[in-house]
């Protein structure tokens, strides 16, 4: 790793008053080139800036940053350094439309019908017509124009404000006052609704990420005090009453309830609780028990601020088409502007009927459809609607790539273990050798397991605790020393004076450990030896989970073409998960360093051009698999923070089924994105075609780019209420 990588700092931005698309592209570059900044990353939906620093910030670098946007767009009112970690950034927002905006509006309209009434009935000389005219033009595009000529002065040209300037005074010149107001009246009415579309779709993510709530009941010096969530500790108590949002991850002192987890999780059915239970922020005490809390993370690293957190980051990490987007946009528009001057220069020259003043017209029409506005806005809102609509079924995207990803997946890899299984172990059965008791082998094996947290040493510390009536704390007083665990085989130590191993039969062969034939059986069986004698074995059996069945079934309904299994435990124990669930290749006694060989290879041999491989993990000993794939989806990522960090994809329950509702909503929003492209491309490529040949008139060219402009963006925001029926209805019967 570098230096620079090693003592950068990220820092997130809030942008109030963000209203320009092509703007925040102009932000984004002009951000990028300040000296420190390593990234720059500016998404326009939800109005936020996350930048990648060399070294912490110098104590005027916010006032510089602030000082160069406004450079840019005078429109922002604050820029405001927010916490990535709360979620801050998801505030609420502004009203849809100013005071002003709509002031403007209303002076410029009637002043516009003023005009057009006293030149239809001759109510006033042409001059004062003309200057009724100048003024609601004023009133109306006013802001356009100064935008347009400091952007010009600033040597940034070919934005919206720029076309329609060019357009509307190239129309006054020619004459065409009513046209000229026109133009500029719709275009404003056009990005008025824009604005409130966008700022409405920015309050709908808002309103769905509004899982933290504004305070607190906590227990001080036997008093109740209502505060603010950041001003509780780790350890204080809580009181969270019936309805209430809890507003820190906390251990349930007192109290049985049953808590809504939907925010979170996307699952409709209750879940209960009882004193000793793991309980969440975000989450809702919908019984009609309060119940008493004791604050185990601040929360700043509570669930619900990770999760509105992971969700502003997936906003910043921009999907390969998002990137294509904005790199046309930037050719573009100058390509547009250099065919309208073609368009109004070259005819008159070269054909013998050319009228100079009706190819200035069609040039200036050609100017007006060419804004870019339904890409540039459309595009980011339906990704972000994507990742926002995923997160309300309890699905977190890493991002929109991972939206492009999961369209292109024909290979799913699954862990089996706590992933296809339940991964809660039991013991089922000890055979021993002759010298040893039942009890003494499992005493044993639970002792030099006494120390890990695979679910395997699990099952057997209970079933330690189940056979002797003690708590599996008293093995931490058995003498074990020289552990040593080996991943993907077992546990060697010394108990006393006698060396044990314990674990997979390949692993004590290898040792020169002689063991009987291994029996066939559901589970994976630990083979004991002392001092290099077999001393017995454990099978412990895992069950399938409820819907391991349907998430493989939806996977083969919606095109994955190949499904694997990858495991660690015998071959008979992972074929006795893949047939029933009729997976394609089984790979088993896999060491961590062969589950990557294994996708390498997968990975090379895709069943389709450009297909990827998704690997499906518990996010808690599959990290470097998770990382190798091209898609990595951990499980169970609740209160999981190596989940939460691990994957791309993050399951928020412990049910494969929900990668189904990942797949869906990607490719609904792949469908909406392509829909808002070819529209926005068709109907301006018509009316381009149109313009040329003196059809389209600069009203008809206004109406085609403010209404493609303003149906994108509401196609867009269907993304937010997508909802995946089938795995809806798969979780729900749970």
């Amino acid at each position: 790793m570098n230096n620079n990588a090693a003592n950068s700092r990220s820092m997130t931005y809030r942008l109030s008053g963000l209203s320009c698309a092509h703007c925040a592209q102009e932000i984004e570059t002009a951000v990028r080139a300040l000296p420190g900044v390593l990234r720059a990353s500016l998404n326009f939906v939800s109005s936020t800036l996350r930048l990648e620093l060399k070294a912490p910030p110098t104590p005027d670098f916010s006032a510089i940053l602030a000082q160069r946007i406004q450079m840019i767009e005078a429109g922002i009112e604050s820029v405001e350094a927010v916490s990535a970690h709360t979620g801050a950034a998801m505030s609420a927002q502004p009203p849809l439309l100013s005071r002003r905006f709509l002031a403007l509006m209303a002076t410029g309209a009637i002043l516009f019908a003023t005009a057009l009434l006293g030149a239809r009935f001759g109510l006033a000389p042409h001059g004062i017509i003309r200057l009724c005219f100048a003024a609601s033009y004023l009133a109306l595009g006013g802001e356009i124009v100064w935008k347009a000529l400091r952007n010009l002065a600033a040597g940034r040209i070919f934005d919206e404000n720029f076309l329609m300037t060019i357009a509307t005074l190239g129309a006054f010149l020619l004459g065409d006052d009513a046209e000229a107001v026109a133009v500029m009246l719709f275009f404003r009415i056009g990005e008025g609704f824009q604005e409130a579309a966008v700022r409405r779709s920015r309050r709908s993510i808002a309103e769905l990420m509004d899982i933290r709530p504004e305070s607190a009941t906590v227990k001080r010096n036997e008093t109740l005090l209502t505060v603010a969530p950041e001003a509780v500790a780790v350890g204080e108590t809580l009181l969270v009453r019936p309805g209430e949002k809890i507003p820190l991850d906390g251990k349930v002192l007192a109290g049985e309830s049953a808590l809504d987890t939907r925010a979170l999780t996307g699952e409709s059915m209750p879940h209960r609780v009882r004193p000793g239970d793991v309980v969440y922020s975000g989450t809702v005490n919908q019984g009609e028990a309060a119940l008493w809390l004791a604050v185990s993370k601040s929360v700043g690293d509570s669930t619900a601020s990770r999760i509105l957190a992971l969700v502003e980051e997936a906003a910043a990490k921009k999907a390969p088409t998002e990137r294509f987007i904005t790199t046309f946009s930037r050719y573009y528009t100058p390509a547009v502007v250099g065919l309208a001057l073609l368009l109004a220069l070259l005819p008159p020259l070269f054909l013998a009927d050319g009228d100079w003043r009706t190819w200035a017209e069609r040039g200036l029409i050609f100017l007006v459809v060419s804004c870019p506005c339904a890409l540039v806005i459309s595009i980011p809102l339906g990704f972000f609607g994507g990742i926002g609509g995923a997160s309300r079924q309890g699905v977190l995207l890493k991002g929109g790539h991972c939206l492009e990803t999961l369209n292109q997946l024909d290979t799913v890899v699954f862990d089996k273990t706590g992933t296809l299984t339940q991964g809660v172990f039991e013991v089922m059965e000890i055979e021993t050798a002759a010298d040893i008791s039942a009890r003494r082998l499992l005493e044993i094996a639970a002792t030099l397991e006494r120390f890990s947290r695979h679910p395997i040493a699990q099952a057997l510390r209970r079933a330690w605790e189940k056979e002797s009536g003690q708590p599996a704390a008293t093995l931490e007083s058995r003498p074990l020393a020289d552990c040593r665990e080996i991943a993907g085989n077992g546990i060697h130590a010394r108990l006393g004076e006698t060396t044990a191993w314990l674990g997979n039969a390949r692993w004590l062969r290898a040792e020169g450990i002689s063991l009987p034939a291994e029996k066939s059986g559901m589970g994976a069986r630990l083979y004991l030896a002392l001092d290099h004698q077999y001393a017995g074995s454990i099978r412990i059996a895992d069950a399938l989970r409820p819907d391991s069945l349907s998430a493989i079934t939806g996977l083969r309904q919606r095109g994955i073409q190949r499904i694997v299994l990858l495991s660690g435990d015998t071959a008979s124990a992972a074929q006795s998960v893949a047939e029933p669930l009729k997976l394609d290749t089984v790979f088993a006694e896999c060491l961590p360093a062969q589950k990557l060989e294994h996708l390498e290879r997968l990975a090379a041999q895709p069943m389709r051009k450009g297909g990827k491989i998704a690997f499906v993990g518990d996010g808690i000993n599959d990290a470097p698999a998770l990382a190798r794939a091209d898609l990595g989806v951990a499980m169970g990522g609740l209160g999981a923070d190596a989940a939460l960090e691990a994957a791309d994809v993050v399951l928020m329950t412990d049910a494969p089924s929900r990668l189904l509702a990942a797949l869906d909503i990607a490719r609904a929003t792949r469908r909406i994105v392509w829909q808002n492209i070819t529209l926005a491309l068709g109907v301006k490529g018509a009316f381009l075609l149109l313009a040329a040949v003196g059809v389209a008139t600069l009203w008809e060219a206004v109406f085609a780019d403010v209404g493609v402009a303003l149906l994108a963006i509401l196609n867009a925001s269907r993304a937010l209420r997508f909802k995946s029926k089938r795995a809806a209805s798969t979780a729900d019967a749970k």
